[in-house]
């Protein structure tokens, strides 16, 4: 969240319809009376006509080839950074690094580097 700095993190063997509902189960638990705004780029799993979106979450959809306005896409950089260069005995080396390393971004960290000035422009947003 780039307003609270709350980051949540589920490691999935997939990308796929079935791991993203899985994600959205599991996200939606979290803080379960928050309304949780999911900013998504257009991935074909994304729009499944089969996900069931959780009542506490709204998906907003980014124009086509648009990952400036994605708030995550400046995340994965800081993490990608981290992570080249670096050798990985195995997956589970990978995973405990991807884990540890999201686990210690700070909330002020994620308001900071995800605080994008049109989040905070409350005139733009509507849910209908």
């Amino acid at each position: 969240s780039p307003i609270t700095g709350d980051h949540f993190q589920l490691i999935l063997p997939h990308c796929n319809t079935d791991n993203f509902q899985v994600f959205l189960n599991n996200f939606s638990k979290e803080n379960p009376k928050e309304l949780k705004i999911m900013v998504l780029d257009n991935g074909r799993f994304h729009k499944a006509k089969r996900l069931i979106i959780p009542e506490n979450i709204v998906l907003v959809f980014l124009p086509p080839y648009s990952p400036e306005l994605n708030p995550a896409e400046k995340i994965w950089a800081k993490y990608k950074r981290e992570f080249s260069n670096k050798f990985y005995n195995s997956l589970e080396d990978v995973e405990s690094f991807i884990s540890n390393i999201v686990k210690n971004t700070t909330q002020k960290e994620v308001m900071s580097i995800c605080g994008y000035s049109y989040v905070f422009l409350d005139n733009i947003w509507s849910i209908q």
